[in-house]
């Protein structure tokens, strides 16, 4: 193995989710590098750029991979801002590794492929169980949010029942009250993305962070199976957001809370509407009622995500989202500008004149010739 001058005479070791994606057999990731007995000085002299703020993380001079110091942490306050940071020289990498939330989480590789794992992470890998590292486990509510997106993304494993039990102590004592909107919508869409998310929100229920966290959300269990489906079927974030707050009449004040992006407090707005005219269409079956549709969720502006938002509802009901496309793409298609010229320029003559011809654009794909 080649040496790393800008590595050469540290004691470096990668650790976390690149080491355990490794031992699953799974693509590796971002690789976060652990340095033991170094100072801010030694990895200046080396060319490392400093990019930390509470404590010292130095980006490689070439490879931009993220370096920091071995470091213990103490609780110094309430939240998950609430720490003090030792990254002395005497810091052993031991000490790094108690630090961590989860046994699996606290395993490290050195650059010769030899592991250190003084935690038993890898029995707990091979058992597919998540177990706290130790008590500092409940000085981080964040912690209670990595949980849920790690039950989500690695269904097979459980979750140790004492690790439980001390998420649902850390929320008794108000831990979970300091959380952020940031941090957690950083951690809900991320586990919304995942093979399961149903199993983050029903981690988040059973700890009691849920209620904590998003009060709004109704029937979690229900709306977690929805979301299920439309991973299985890889719909894009906000179409699962919007499954998730289909049974939340206060899907606003949610997305307030968590200071949605827009595009998913939009596609949560628009999928009752949706469903509703989907139904309309199915008692009318006609071009009025399409096309009623077609303006209500502004598919003419924005026809991917009016296609997003079909495919959401195919989560829930039968729709045939090729039809669909189909009559999205006969009412874009109908030429506003020659129909603005042959009726020259008189603004209520346009606007009845294109929905004239969407109309007919529609109905002519129900004709039999079609």
């Amino acid at each position: 193995m080649t040496q790393d001058p800008a590595t050469q005479g540290l004691q470096v070791y990668i650790v976390g989710g690149a080491v355990r994606d490794a031992l699953l057999g799974l693509p590796a990731g971002d690789q976060d590098w652990v340095v033991v007995g170094a100072t801010p000085e030694d990895m200046a002299r080396r060319g490392f750029m400093p990019v930390g703020g509470d404590f010292p993380v130095f980006l490689h001079p070439r490879t931009k991979e993220e370096y920091a110091l071995a470091r213990t942490e103490r609780k110094s306050g309430h939240g998950y801002k609430g720490f003090t940071f030792h990254t002395g020289v005497d810091v052993t990498l031991e000490d790094d590794l108690r630090r961590r939330d989860l046994t699996v989480n606290a395993i490290a590789r050195k650059p010769d492929g030899e592991l250190v794992d003084p935690l038993g992470g890898q029995a707990d890998l091979r058992a597919r169980v998540f177990r706290h590292v130790g008590e500092a486990f409940e000085e981080d509510p964040v912690r209670i949010l990595r949980l849920g997106r790690f039950a989500a993304r690695f269904a097979d494993f459980s979750i140790a029942p004492e690790t439980l039990a001390l998420c649902r102590r850390m929320v008794e004592a108000g831990e979970a009250d300091a959380l952020v909107a940031e941090r957690v919508w950083k951690e809900l869409s991320r586990g919304l993305m995942t093979v399961k998310p149903s199993r983050m929100l029903d981690v988040l229920h059973q700890s009691g962070a849920l209620a904590r966290v998003m009060p709004e959300l109704r029937e979690p269990a229900a709306v977690g199976a929805d979301v299920d489906r439309a991973a299985t079927l890889g719909l894009p974030l906000a179409s699962r957001y919007a499954l998730m707050c289909r049974l939340t009449p206060e899907r606003e004040a949610l997305g307030r809370r968590l200071r949605v992006p827009t595009e998913c407090n939009d596609c949560a707005r628009l999928l009752p509407e949706m469903l509703s005219g989907l139904e309309a269409v199915d008692r009318q079956d006609g071009a009025n009622a399409q096309l009623a549709l077609i303006e209500r969720a502004d598919a003419l502006r924005k026809p991917e995500r009016f296609m997003d938002l079909i495919q959401a509802a195919a989560v829930l009901r039968t729709v045939d989202d090729a039809a669909w496309q189909a009559r999205v793409d006969a009412a874009r298609g109908v030429d506003a500008g020659a129909i603005a010229r042959a009726c020259a320029g008189d603004p209520a003559r346009i606007k009845e004149g294109v929905r004239q011809a969407r109309l007919a654009s529609l109905a002519a794909l129900a004709s039999p010739a079609n």
